[in-house]
């Protein structure tokens, strides 16, 4: 068996030689990466920590036997007598305390009660043109105090839809430039289920 030799011979070599000069490189030699100096960073400050929420109030002690307080109810809306009492007064205040309490009498009067809203909107507005027409300046407008309908829905509704709506008919158009003032009847004339409407001097 022939002895492997090692190592190559010059004329090998010389070849090899020749081989690696006349061959080229698939891929340019990556670019080397720039070194990357660290530069000096603004020291880091610590924000503060965000204030703690205060406690809840502590309950009050309570006893057995002892009555719960009672929440107050919230009502966000006015009612309407109050929002009636905070209107500004267009009358003579002598005439409107008197009106007030009962003691000036109605020139003409009409009943809503128990009409739906698309009923009573049209006889009223007939109702005051034709008193105002005739010369009346003091008339009453009765509604009913209405009954309490839970519809069961996520809005409560207010008894008397008819009595609520009253005002906003007459602050509206034809209505708006005879009507003086807008407050609720005495008892006598009906309490919280009538109104007493004075109107304008007829021109």
């Amino acid at each position: 068996m022939a002895r492997r030799r090692k190592g190559l011979t010059p004329e090998e070599r010389e070849l090899w030689a020749r081989v690696v000069e006349q061959t080229q490189p698939l891929r340019r030699p990556a670019a080397p990466m720039p070194e990357i100096t660290p530069t000096r960073s603004d020291p880091v400050v610590p924000q503060p920590a965000p204030p703690l929420q205060p406690d809840q109030p502590p309950v009050k002690p309570f006893r057995v036997g002892e009555a719960a307080p009672v929440a107050r109810a919230h009502d966000l809306a006015p009612g309407l007598s109050a929002g009636l009492a905070a209107a500004p007064l267009r009358m003579d205040r002598k005439r409107f305390v008197q009106m007030s309490r009962g003691k000036l009498s109605p020139e003409a009067r009409i009943d809503l009660h128990g009409l739906t809203l698309a009923e009573a909107h049209p006889r009223l507005t007939t109702f005051i043109l034709q008193a105002h027409a005739n010369g009346a300046r003091l008339v009453l407008v009765i509604t009913g105090k209405g009954r309490y309908r839970d519809e069961g829905g996520p809005i409560p509704v207010r008894p008397g839809a008819l009595r609520h709506q009253l005002p906003h008919w007459l602050s509206l158009p034809p209505l708006r430039g005879i009507v003086l003032q807008v407050s609720e009847a005495h008892l006598k004339h009906g309490g919280s289920g009538a109104f007493y409407v004075y109107l304008r001097k007829a021109g």
